[in-house]
């Protein structure tokens, strides 16, 4: 056999040259080229072989693109092969053979997907490789080859184990796994022949790990080094006393320790993949607790107890408040010795993290868990066992479930049954728990979401997550038994009126060892059901339990429900205020007169009815959740309706029959009160309240300890009073007083009640909504206060920031910098002044520690190239020794013009030296630059530049000459300072030359220096002789004397040895650092930069971005946080990323396709034109081409798609390029989210760990060395970095997709593969779904998969973990985050969405961060910690602008009140950080129910806030996010809010919010959630009440009969009372937050300016639209459902959307509303001008005017290239296509009107009969209407009679028929008689107009009366079209509905001229459309972007 030497190892990182290099890349290129995708089927590809002997070369076999069902088990063999296929064949034709034969053992039928192509093409591979491969073999057989192979590569691991050397960990890793797989091949091979294999004792052992490298070749790795690792691993693996240990650990495969895990995991059958993953979890759990309490134990390396039990309370703090609630006790036992009590509770909990792990969708259902866990915890201890009369029957004592199995097994009881030991009811294989506990359950889930027919079935005929949950709150849940009872109802899908009704469970294994513990456990079920007589009969009926505890029933009553408090108290009080204002005390102590007061005490009927309506709504609304509730509930809510009926009763009854009938007594005279008098109605009422007195209580004591809110509602309370009550309390009284005024017109009307309604509603409606205005001035002033008192906004420019930048050293220390710890206590005082004290001192260690991290941003700015190489060298900061001593060097950027000052200064100066010297020293930063330019230029002539003695000897005597006349104080009387600046510009050109120069630049360098020489000597020196007589006297030749005695001469530096020249320009001298003065370090350019660096430099750096950056972080080192820790003791987390369909890069042919188009690259230069410049500096080329040819694309792929949350496509769109015609002024490309921004921004918490972990051990001397010459150089001390890092933060990205685009060749794949060869700490969780064979049948598998990078470019598997079933039954993003959270690690758990950034300097604070977990802030730590957003999206556009600010002001100012005082704050899909193990215990980090949970993010912080949670805010850290900024993805993304926020009005958590929270904060609750989106539908209503009642009051003559009148008794006009309101309609104060955060973070002038030139770009009307999209689906979702997810695509340059998409979009939602009050306006208009003035008209209905003509007409406002003519023209041409279109099936709607507008019916066909009968009666105000306008017809005269109404109804049945007759023509004629078609349209045209004429001959038909009739019915025939969308199931004739939806097509077609004529009018004025690209792109003008040269490229390639 041969030597190991003769193996050639296969290294994944070595360099591969020639053609390995080819090779290598074919190798990685073989997955994503060619092949079929999206099945899972590669190309195979074969060639023939000539002469392989001498011309055979293989080729890499396909490893990526397997078959599914297959890829798992062969894909290692098959990459092997493909590694070593060169060095060694024969072996890589052994593991592809014997890829083939495990191939075909797992699918030997092929019958899955893609395997029978793959069995052939690797077939015929072998085949070609079978003789080629055995001439290479270098041994006689396959077993010797094989042997020879894998011993070289054990030999290599052997000699190469416990290295600490990156390179060859990473070279050992791949030894090792080929060396498993060569050792499986070996086995097979060896077995296959006959031979008998040695065993397994020479095996190498790799196990793929995750963080902690466990198996037994991972112990030399730094991290299992750290010793807390160490401690929580010896803890884990402490199995001593258990019981089956030897039986256990045979089957145990690998050669890993036996630990605690393993012995569960046998127990109760849990995964494999499932052990792995939470053993790993503990340990780092274990070690990061166990840390942070080192300091208080003696020793490090043993446990403690207080991590330990820490970890307890927070697992089982939620398990043990269960056992509380359901009176059960606690299934945790402990036992008294101390060393087996923290055995058993790790085994409790690492229990805990089993079950979780492997509960898949189960884990949403947190109490189910805990049932789970209490069934899983012990066994019962003992069976009871006695004798009934002759029998004898066991009877089970209740299994207090799981519950005494592990205990059991511990102590070793012993089963009465079968007298054996105890073991659990499902333990058994590997899949035991999944398939027995977790299926079963997991079935039901599916089911039901089945049900609900992808969430658009009612809410009340399906159980959602919440509902299967809440079972478990009730004792019932037991009744389900251990093991668990699969015909138990909770088990019954359907149902019950479902006869086919099944049990949804999974097939439960019978074949168990324990099925005789589970047939006794149902007999006793039995049994028990028997003894209480219940009958057991097979026959007997099972039924679907239904809802649990509550029922989302879709109604607006919910409102009522939820905050039933709120609205009783704004019902009470209007009533209490209207009753004070009729009484118009004069004083408040009349209040409390006998009748004032009894009319007051009235409101308690009022409260007494809403008390029995309430509790008739929880009745009414619980009723299909009976089933499950539980007695004393049902008992509760029927006498809470009994008394309520009661009280309903009684008071009302004696206020009317003892009203104003008193009893009086006498009370002593001279009080104020006089006498007292009662009724009986006063003393109900005083009972009333007795009985009412907790209520009561808990209404008002809150108000105590919440004076800010209190007072907010007082403030609201009057200004209601003043503004909108009294004023109309007189108008009522003349109203009434006026008497009737009989309206010829509408003789019907006999009351002047009607125009009290009309009056009151509006005003009653504005009531009920203001609050949401007071609360935005709360809110403003408030959270303007609290930013001014924590340092928002500080430092906002760059000359705050270089005023302050000397303090940012010491604040940085005191911020970012861990305390001194003594005696187990840090020393910092957390005090205010001790805190000022702290930022104005620091030690100088901090400072040196500052530098390096202040130049780790900078250099971040580079990378990101927001900076250039020059403004990173000006803003720099150098690093010497000299540091610790005081001495900084700042960044050249702050010292800009410091020393051209000081040369100013100097050369004018006449004066004392002691003058001058303190006029430098005054400013401390010119005093810095002149020291060291000085000492630049002594070390630069003597250290580096000058070589001769004789020179180095004349500069160093004139430098010691000035040295000494400035200690002497006589500076100015020897030196000539007016001669400095020449030697200053003598000093610039030498370093110059330095820099620059060659070899033919010797002697302008000699020249220089002899210039400089000169000048110093002849010029400045005013006594010169004197430097000759120093030199003098150092020499002791006379010759040399007499050389020297006169002018210096010209030959000094004319040697050639003279001077250092040139300087290398790849040599150290190049970058030769000067030492300055005791060693300090600075580069050469620095001096230059220090000479000639003036003005410019105060703008550095340039870029905006930058300058924002740079000033946030410099604010927030002086703003509040927590003290940092040290690495090692911070809180540990991970960051989770849920991924879709989200790009993950641009690819080259994206960036660069421009034939006759503008390429994306083009674009992006445009925009970005200074980080195009900075891009192309950082890769060294001059131009894109260069980059191209010099193979950058990689660099310039990743630049392009960093800035994709900017500019980027949509994956819903056409590839480009785009052609021109769908270009507009500043956009073609789309946004969306791109992964690779996302990922980079995360990692940099990563490299801010190991920055902080490096200064947190360094000592002086490493900090000078520098942090990154350290990490290159130090292996170990890197490598220990690594593994702190590790420790500490991970980051999973959720990609369910991932293996599906994977197989299919999706290059996305291979760039999130790129990506994590990038990151090494990055991983992806991916959803695998395969087929498996099952009984000889294909069954669908689904697995949850983590992956990491590993050799070669490919993906290595860490964790696979069988799912029960298809992970995706709720809504997707939050199923996506449940799958993958298992694979998180860390106590907390940041959740970062796709539109997310993140920056280097905020990472570094992230430590301050964590450590918010563990304050104490009078109340318990906090659960969700909220971070502060920048929105970055709002650069270009004006759009884009007012998205950013409205945004911005939401995640600041907004969360900043909502988190404190208001304390309302929840979760919503911020940055926000989640106390991990807080919320895996209680169900996760979101909820994922179908449609409810549609705003998923805001329902976790509900759960968390319900499960007494706490939220906080804070705002020193801040992340990056991109937003949607074109009005048509904006319209979309505040539809899906608002549907989000309809469904959360229908959930049960806001139900429970608001009957939980005391009073103050349930009112800050609603306003702040579904409240807001309520009070804007109320808005829109309170519009459409107030033009309704003044049609009425107009139609009818009420008004003017009442003005008139008013008039002439000179009372306050009507019209006062109305225009008051309308200020508050318009709604301009909900504003204010957003510019009081622009003043905190610009400037207060800044805040104004931008105000005004935002309602300058029609601000306002963005807005307003806004308004109506929020208003119009909250109402319709509420109304009818239909909520569904919006992919809005984050357009964010826009794009010119066609007049039929923008129709199609806004035509229910706002165009059918804005005719609808345009045509209001103008019948009040054109019917009340006869006796009201226009002024009160306009004061009245402007607001109103406004929002009509903004809904109108704003998407074309805002739509880029609107006013465009040949736009106009094609828009036209394609909304007639449209409208004609036939619909049908695959006809898209943006197709065919027709498809469009059945899809816009689809909420109302799922709508039941309630919602039905509102739209039907909504929609007869069209009829009313009409019905007030035909009175007022001329041809009508004074015919009040009904019958003119009835014809009117005539005249639309002869409209009707009209168009059914043309509509039939058109079907008849249209295609075959053009001629007769016209000539038909003709006649029937003439004899309307004939019609007409002889009807205004002889009826007297005025002009006015057709104006009227089309007024009237145009709004009738709309009603009419509603009618029969919502009574659609009751219209049974074709012919009607589709008549209908004729009239339908010519209302939209209608609308859609009447919307076009105005726009293609204004198209024809050239002006027109450049004020909307001014006023659109506002902010781009602004910045100067390069947008005409987008425009003039464009230009120049049109044809």
């Amino acid at each position: 056999m041969s030597s190991s030497s003769e193996i050639v190892l296969t290294e994944p990182i070595q360099e591969v040259q020639g053609n390995d290099t080819d090779r290598a890349s074919t190798s990685q290129s073989s997955g994503r080229g060619g092949g079929r995708g999206g099945d899972g089927e590669g190309s195979y590809s074969t060639r023939s072989i000539t002469n392989y002997e001498h011309n055979y070369v293989p080729e890499a076999f396909e490893s990526e693109r397997l078959p599914l069902t297959l890829a798992s088990g062969i894909r290692r063999f098959l990459r092997v092969a493909n590694q070593i296929d060169i060095e060694e064949p024969r072996v890589a034709y052994l593991c592809r053979f014997h890829a083939f034969e495990r191939a075909h053992n797992m699918d030997k039928n092929s019958k899955g997907r893609g395997v029978r192509q793959f069995k052939t093409a690797l077939l015929q591979r072998l085949e070609l490789d079978m003789d080629w491969s055995i001439s290479k073999r270098k041994e006689k057989s396959d077993i010797r080859e094989l042997r020879r192979v894998y011993n070289g590569y054990k030999d290599y691991i052997i000699r190469h184990s416990g290295t600490n050397e990156f390179a060859n960990r990473e070279k050992l890793t791949n030894a090792r796994a080929i060396a498993s797989v060569l050792y499986e091949v070996l086995k097979a091979v060896t077995s296959a022949t006959g031979h008998q294999f040695p065993g397994d004792r020479g095996a190498i052992d790799h196990q793929t790990y995750n963080i902690l490298p466990l198996g037994s070749d991972g112990f030399h790795q730094p991290i299992m080094q750290l010793p807390e690792i160490k401690v929580a691993v010896a803890a884990t693996r402490n199995i001593r006393g258990l019981p089956f240990l030897e039986e256990f650990k045979k089957l145990k495969k690998s050669k890993a320790a036996f630990d605690l895990f393993d012995w569960l995991g046998f127990c109760f059958g849990f995964q494999t993949g499932n052990v792995v993953n939470q053993r790993e979890h503990l340990i780092m759990l274990l070690a990061n607790t166990h840390i942070r309490q080192s300091h208080k134990l003696t020793s490090v390396l043993q446990l403690s107890d207080g991590s330990l039990d820490g970890l307890m309370r927070k697992f089982f703090k939620n398990y043990t408040k269960w056992c509380k609630f359901l009176s059960r006790k606690s299934n945790i036992r402990l036992p008294y010795v101390k060393q087996e009590a923290q055995q058993y509770k790790l085994l409790y909990i690492a229990l805990y993290l089993l079950i979780w792990g492997e509960a898949a969708n189960v884990r949403l259902l947190p109490e189910c868990l805990c049932y789970i866990y209490h069934n899983c915890g012990i066994e019962a201890s003992a069976f009871a066992y006695f004798i009934e009369q002759w029998n004898y029957l066991f009877k089970l004592l209740y299994l207090l479930q799981m519950a005494y199995e592990m205990h059991s097994m511990l102590t070793g009881a012993v089963s009465l049954m079968t007298w054996e030991k105890v073991m659990p009811a499902y333990g058994g294989g590997n899949e035991a728990f999944l398939n027995n506990v977790i299926r079963p359950i997991y079935d039901v889930i599916f089911e039901e979401a089945e049900k609900s027919k992808n969430g658009t079935a009612d809410h009340s005929t399906w159980r959602n997550y919440d509902d299967l949950n809440e079972y478990f709150w009730s004792i019932d849940c037991f009744q389900i038994g251990w093991p668990m009872n699969p015909d138990h109802d909770f088990f019954f899908v359907k149902s019950d009126d479902d006869r086919s009704g099944r049990t949804s469970h999974g097939d439960v294994n019978e074949e168990t060892t324990f099925s005789c513990v589970r047939k006794f456990s149902q007999y006793r079920m039995v049994k028990k059901d028997e003894e209480q007589g219940v009958s057991t009969d097979e026959g007997s009926k099972r039924k679907w339990l239904g809802k649990t505890n509550f029922v989302e029933i879709r109604s607006f009553i919910q409102i009522f429900r939820s905050f039933d408090r709120m609205w009783a108290f704004l019902i009470l009080s209007l009533q209490a205020l209207i009753i004070i204002a009729c009484h118009d005390p004069s004083s408040p102590l009349q209040l409390f007169e006998t009748k004032i007061l009894e009319d007051i005490t009235s409101v308690f009927i009022t409260s007494a009815a809403l008390k029995f309506i309430q509790a008739l709504l929880d009745i009414v609304f619980t009723w299909k959740a009976r089933n499950t509730m539980e007695a004393h509930r049902i008992v509760k809510y029927v006498l809470r309706l009994i008394i309520a009926v009661i009280w309903t009763i009684i008071l009302p009854v004696l206020y009317v029959s003892t009203r104003r009938k008193y009893t009086c007594y006498s009370i002593r005279p001279g009080s104020l009160l006089g006498d007292w008098c009662y009724s009986s109605y006063m003393l109900a009422v005083v009972i009333y309240l007795m009985t009412n007195a907790v209520d009561m209580v808990l209404f008002f004591v809150p108000a105590v300890g919440r004076f800010i809110e209190t007072s907010n509602n007082r403030i609201c309370t009057t200004l209601s009073w003043w503004t909108q009550i009294k004023p109309l309390i007189e108008p009522t009284r003349e109203i009434m007083r006026f008497g009737m005024h009989r309206n010829e017109r509408l003789p019907q009307v006999k009351s002047n009640s009607g125009a009290v309604v009309a009056v009151w509603a509006p005003i009653v409606l504005v009531f009920f909504m203001d609050t949401q205005i007071w609360y935005s001035v709360f809110c403003t002033i408030f959270g303007g206060i609290y930013g001014v008192l924590h340092h928002l906004g500080e430092i906002r420019t760059l000359g705050m920031l270089r005023s302050r930048f000397q303090s940012l050293p010491c604040a940085f220390s005191a911020r970012l910098i861990p305390p001194l710890v003594r005696n187990g206590r840090q020393r910092r005082n957390k005090g205010f002044f001790s805190r000022l004290k702290q930022e104005s001192k620091c030690r100088k260690s901090d400072v040196a520690k500052f530098v390096i991290m202040w130049n780790q941003i900078i250099n971040s700015f580079r990378e990101e190239d927001l900076i250039s190489n020059r403004e990173r060298d000006l803003m720099v900061m150098p690093l010497s020794s000299k540091i610790f001593s005081g001495y900084v060097l700042w960044p050249v950027f702050l010292l800009a013009n410091e020393f051209s000052t000081a040369l100013s200064i100097a050369k004018d100066f006449l004066g004392k030296d002691e003058d001058f010297i303190r006029k430098i020293k005054k400013d401390s930063l010119m005093y810095c630059a002149v020291r060291e330019c000085y000492h630049s230029l002594k070390y630069i002539l003597l250290e580096v530049l000058i070589a001769g003695e004789l020179e180095k000897s004349i500069v160093s005597s004139i430098l010691a000459e000035i040295e000494e006349s400035i200690e002497k104080s006589t500076l100015i009387e020897d030196v000539r300072m007016s001669e400095l600046p020449a030697v200053h510009a003598k000093c610039i050109e030498l370093v110059e030359l330095l820099l620059e120069g060659g070899d033919d630049q010797y002697l302008e360098v000699m020249k220089v220096l002899q210039d400089i020489l000169e000048i110093v000597t002849g010029d400045m020196m005013i006594n010169g002789s004197r430097t000759l007589d120093l030199l003098y006297s150092s020499l002791e030749d006379s010759e040399d004397l007499a050389y020297f005695s006169g002018k210096v001469p010209a030959e000094v530096f004319a040697s050639k040895n003279s001077i250092r020249f040139p300087l290398a320009k790849k040599g150290p001298l190049h970058d030769q650092v000067i030492k300055l003065h005791l060693e300090e370090s600075l580069p050469i350019k620095r001096f230059r930069l220090l000479l000639k660096v003036k003005d410019k430099a105060l703008d550095v750096p340039a870029n905006l971005e930058a300058r924002r950056r740079i000033s946030f972080f410099a604010t927030s080192l002086f703003m509040n946080m927590p003290d940092a820790p040290k690495i090692r003791n911070m809180l540990s987390f991970s960051v989770l990323t849920p991924h879709y369909t989200e790009e993950v890069k641009f690819s080259m042919k994206e960036l660069l396709s421009s034939q006759e188009q503008v390429s994306i690259i083009f674009y992006m230069k445009k925009i970005y034109p200074d980080e195009w410049k900075n891009f192309l500096e950082r890769v060294d080329c001059e131009d894109l081409e260069e980059v191209q040819s010099e193979n950058k694309d990689d660099d310039l792929r990743s630049w392009a798609s960093f800035r994709s949350q900017t500019l980027s496509r949509t994956g819903k769109e056409s590839p480009f390029p785009i052609p021109f015609e769908d270009l507009t002024l500043c956009g073609f490309v789309f946004m969306t989210s791109y992964l690779a921004l996302s990922v980079r921004g995360m990692m940099y918490y990563r490299k801010a760990f190991k920055l902080q972990a490096f200064l947190d051990m360094a000592e002086d001397e490493d900090i000078l060395q520098g942090y990154d010459a350290i990490e290159r150089g130090h292996d170990a001390l890197s490598a220990q970095l690594d593994a702190l890092a590790d420790m500490k933060f991970s980051y999973v990205v959720t990609w369910q997709m991932y293996g599906t685009c994977k197989s299919a060749g999706d290059p996305r794949a291979q760039d999130v593969i790129d990506l994590m060869a990038r990151y090494p700490a990055l991983r992806v969780a991916y959803v695998e779904e395969r087929e498996e064979i099952i009984a000889d049948e294909l069954q669908k598998c689904y697995s949850s998969v983590l992956v990491k990078g590993g050799a070669h470019g490919h993906d290595q598997e860490v964790y696979r973990i069988k799912l029960p079933g298809q992970p995706n039954i709720g809504e997707g993003k939050p199923e996506n985050q449940n799958h993958a959270i298992i694979f998180t690690r860390g106590e907390a758990l940041q959740t970062i969405d796709m539109n997310q950034d993140n920056y280097l300097e905020e990472a570094y604070k992230m430590r301050n961060v964590l450590q918010e977990f563990l304050e104490d802030r009078g109340h318990q730590p906090p659960s969700i910690v909220g971070l502060r957003e920048h929105v970055f999206t709002g650069s270009v556009s004006s759009l884009a602008w007012f998205m950013s600010y409205q945004e911005t002001s939401f995640v600041t100012i907004g969360q900043r009140i909502l988190a404190n005082p208001l304390r309302v704050r929840f979760h919503y899909g911020h940055p926000d950080l989640f106390d991990r193990v807080f919320h895996i215990t209680r169900g996760g980090i979101s909820k994922a129910s179908k449609t409810i949970n549609l705003s998923e993010d805001v329902f976790a912080g509900f759960n968390s806030v319900l499960r007494r949670g706490v939220v906080t805010h804070h705002e020193y850290m801040q992340a990056g996010k991109g937003r949607d900024v074109g009005l048509i993805q904006i319209s979309k993304f505040e539809a899906k809010i608002a549907n989000g926020n309809s469904e959360q009005t229908l959930s049960r958590d806001i139900y429970r919010l608001g009957r939980g929270f005391d009073f103050f904060r349930m009112l800050s609750c609603y306003y702040t959630t579904i409240g807001f989106y309520f009070s804007s539908l109320m808005s829109v209503i309170s519009i459409y009440v107030f033009l309704y009642g003044q049609l009425y009051l107009v139609l009818s003559g009420l008004q003017r009969a009442l003005i008139i009148e008013a008039r002439a008794h000179n009372i306050l006009s009507l019209e006062t009372a109305l225009a008051s309101q309308s200020f508050i309609q318009l709604g301009l104060l909900t504003g204010l937050p957003m510019v009081m955060e622009i003043a905190l973070e610009k400037g207060f002038y800044t805040a104004l300016k931008d105000f005004v030139l935002m309602q300058l770009q029609l601000a306002s009307v963005f807005f307003t639209f806004s308004f109506g999209t929020k208003a119009h689906y909250y109402g319709r979702t509420i109304l009818h459902g239909g909520a569904k997810y919006r992919p809005t695509g984050r357009k964010v340059v826009i794009f010119h959307a066609s007049f039929t998409e923008t129709y199609s979009l806004y035509s229910r939602s706002h165009f059918v509303k804005g005719f609808e009050l345009l045509l209001l306006l103008i019948v009040y208009d054109l019917f009340r001008k006869s006796y009201q003035s226009s002024v009160a008209y306009v004061l009245i209905t402007y607001a109103i005017w406004f929002l009509a003509m903004t809904w109108l007409f704003a998407p074309f406002l805002f739509n880029p290239s609107g006013f465009d003519w040949q736009r106009i023209v094609d828009d036209w041409r394609d909304f007639n296509k449209w409208i004609r279109q036939l619909g049908g099936i695959g006809i898209r709607q943006d197709k065919s009107w027709q498809s469009w507008w059945d899809e816009e019916q689809a909420h109302i066909r799922r709508s039941g009969w309630g919602s039905r009968l509102i739209e039907f009666l909504l929609s007869l105000r069209f009829f009313m209407y009409q019905y007030g306008l035909v009175y007022h017809l001329d041809i009508a005269g004074n015919n009040n009679k009904f019958l003119v109404y009835v014809i009117s109804w005539v005249v639309i049945g002869v409209v009707f028929i009209l168009i059914m007759i043309v509509n039939a023509g058109r079907k008849l004629l249209s295609d075959n008689h053009q001629f007769l078609f016209r000539l038909f349209k003709a006649f029937i045209f003439l004899a309307v107009l004939s019609t007409i004429i002889t009807l205004s001959i002889v009826c007297g038909l005025s002009f006015k009366d057709l104006i009227v009739c089309c007024l009237a019915f145009l709004p009738t025939g709309w009603g009419l079209i509603l009618i029969a969308q919502a009574l659609r199931p009751l219209i049974k004739n074709p012919t009607i509905w589709n008549f209908a939806q004729t009239f339908a097509r010519f209302y939209d077609y209608g609308m859609g001229v009447a919307l076009f004529a105005p726009i293609a009018s204004l198209a024809w004025l050239p002006i027109i459309s450049a004020f909307q690209t001014r006023f659109l792109f506002n902010e781009a003008f602004s910045r100067r972007l390069q947008i005409q040269h987008i425009l003039t490229r464009k230009k120049k390639k049109r044809p």
